[in-house]
């Protein structure tokens, strides 16, 4: 049964919610799927993907009415990370501060620790 987060491991600004929002309400979706894998320029890249539902073994943290879901395995690479979003024509998209990371690339979505 999934686990729901009784301390926040991901902070989303209003932008970030709202456009979450928007993206789910489009869809049959009952969350997002935070996750982190290898690749990218840093040697780790994030993953954002809507899904169905929980896993399992998933640590559900519910913002407003966004629920994350995350593998206990990502959370030391999350904790601590904020999700914003920005509409900028140039660079736009889904921005991710992760205090955890030593070093990033330019397009923000690749990260090493």
């Amino acid at each position: 049964m999934p686990i729901a987060a009784s301390d926040p491991i991901v902070t989303l600004t209003e932008k970030a919610t709202g456009k979450m929002a928007a993206w789910l309400a489009d869809s049959e979706h009952g969350g997002i799927r935070l996750g982190v894998s290898g690749g990218g320029c840093a040697g780790l890249q994030y993953q954002m993907d809507p899904a169905q539902e929980a896993n399992q073994e998933d640590l559900v943290q519910t913002i407003g009415e966004i629920q994350l879901f995350m593998h206990p395995m990502v959370l030391p690479y999350l904790k601590g990370m904020t999700i914003d979003f920005s509409d900028a024509l140039v660079d736009g998209g889904f921005k991710f501060i992760n205090p955890n990371a030593t070093n990033t690339c330019g397009c923000g979505t690749s990260f090493g620790v």
